[in-house]
């Protein structure tokens, strides 16, 4: 089969190394990948987000699937491009793409759906949301309606810190067009956890579960990024509310969205709050997480391929997910300064150490070679120093072991990723 991977972060350098090693594989691309991407696939210079060269590469190629890593792809309507060219692609539509496109959608489904989340209401006119915040006091929750590349929620812990996110995501429209309509939440209490289902339209498949880290500091302190690191599986996360999950959220939305004409294919992640209650729904997206992906990948014993395969043709029905009896744990190396202004094109060295621990599996995120082969910092957020082992001490000790042979001056980590379970 030949496989075109979409998008050049860590969450697409994962799925491209567990394709790679699919035997019914026979050519990979990517685009537009990274250096590390290029080591098992060949890197295509097109942009994620340039919908009509991403077909007619797969047309001109008769790529067999196309497997779309990001967001912003599905929202602009890559998958109805693809079927409209007749080429098979791992991703909603652009009408189920609103599950993410859009988090008042979202909560208008799950409530039709039944399915348990944070008390909400939507407003367009500032000051209206700045009443009601007054209204219902803090700690409360800001959302932009749109994309905000991750960054467009604010967990307020007071009513002053809510009505300046308000005036920031509406008035000052820091986060574009996206802020044009906010949500006001009810803040939910517990632990959060990233669950991922595969969906063919009618069926749902349980594919795993992790634990990541936003802040940039340790101990969570800090401002939000797009992810410092993550786990899996995290323990708060048992078989029972696994069950739960599927049976409150996951397959009554599944069962929703085909009901309004938008079935829904590919990788549904449920961002959940763990509660004294069971399991709430925070939000969803309709990719796999970053670095969720890296933590699940490293993971995973079945052959990847043909799930994302059985997703596309409604064949889960029948299908089987085998994992290794392992935990996992991803450290994200980022750039300093980030998830403020940073510097690009730091040389970074020792990637080589690194992969020699054992169990460690090296992503790139945002990487590339220069001229004379060096590799360099591109991104905020550049490698995912992933491992794998028998107990997550064990993991977490590879991942930093792996960490600390890295040569980097430019970039830094979270030295605690894991404490929660730890």
């Amino acid at each position: 089969m030949k496989v075109l991977v979409v998008g050049g972060g860590g969450r697409e350098h994962a799925l491209c190394w567990a394709i790679a090693a699919s035997p019914l594989l026979t050519k990979l691309w990517c685009a537009p990948g990274n250096a590390g991407i290029a080591e098992v696939a060949d890197c295509v210079p097109i942009g994620a987000e340039d919908i009509a060269a991403l077909v007619a590469f797969a047309k001109d190629k008769a790529v067999d699937l196309l497997v779309c890593g990001p967001e912003a792809p599905l929202t602009l309507g890559l998958a109805d491009a693809c079927a409209a060219a007749s080429i098979r692609c791992f991703g909603p539509s652009q009408a189920a793409a609103r599950l993410e496109g859009s988090k008042a959608f979202t909560r208008d489904v799950a409530d039709a759906a039944g399915a348990p989340g944070a008390r909400w209401q939507r407003f367009e006119d500032p000051a209206a949301a700045k009443a009601y915040i007054r209204a219902q006091g803090a700690p409360i929750v800001i959302k932009a309606d749109g994309l905000a590349a991750g960054k467009g929620v604010v967990v307020a812990a007071t009513v002053a810190e809510a009505e300046a996110a308000v005036a920031d995501i509406m008035e000052s429209r820091v986060h574009g067009a996206a802020g044009a309509t906010v949500l006001v939440e009810e803040c939910l209490v517990g632990e959060e956890v990233s669950f991922f289902a595969l969906c063919d339209g009618t069926t749902a498949l349980p594919l795993g579960a992790a634990q990541d880290h936003k802040r940039v500091g340790d101990g969570d302190t800090g401002p939000n990024t797009g992810g410092m690191g993550a786990y899996s599986p995290p323990p708060v996360f048992t078989d029972a509310l696994r069950d739960e999950t599927m049976a409150r959220i996951v397959r009554p939305v599944l069962a929703e969205m085909a009901r309004r004409g938008a079935p829904f294919r590919g990788v549904l992640f449920a961002g959940l709050m763990i509660t004294a209650d069971g399991p709430r729904l925070i939000e969803f997206n309709v990719r796999f997480g970053d670095p969720e992906c890296q933590a699940l990948m490293v993971r995973l014993r079945s052959d990847l391929l043909p799930a994302l395969l059985a997703a596309c043709d409604g064949e889960l029905a029948s299908f089987d997910l085998r994992w290794e009896p392992l935990h996992s744990l991803v450290v994200v190396m980022v750039a300093r300064g980030y998830p403020g202004a940073y510097a690009k094109g730091s040389e970074i060295r020792g990637l080589e150490r690194a992969a020699q621990v054992h169990g460690v599996q090296v992503f790139h995120a945002g990487t590339a070679r220069r001229e004379d082969g060096a590799l360099v910092a591109t991104g905020g957020r550049v490698l995912g120093i992933a491992a794998a082992a028998p107990t997550l001490a064990e993991a977490r000790d590879a991942a930093y072991a792996a960490v600390d042979a890295i040569d980097w001056p430019g970039g830094f980590c979270r030295r605690d990723i894991g404490w929660r379970a730890l």
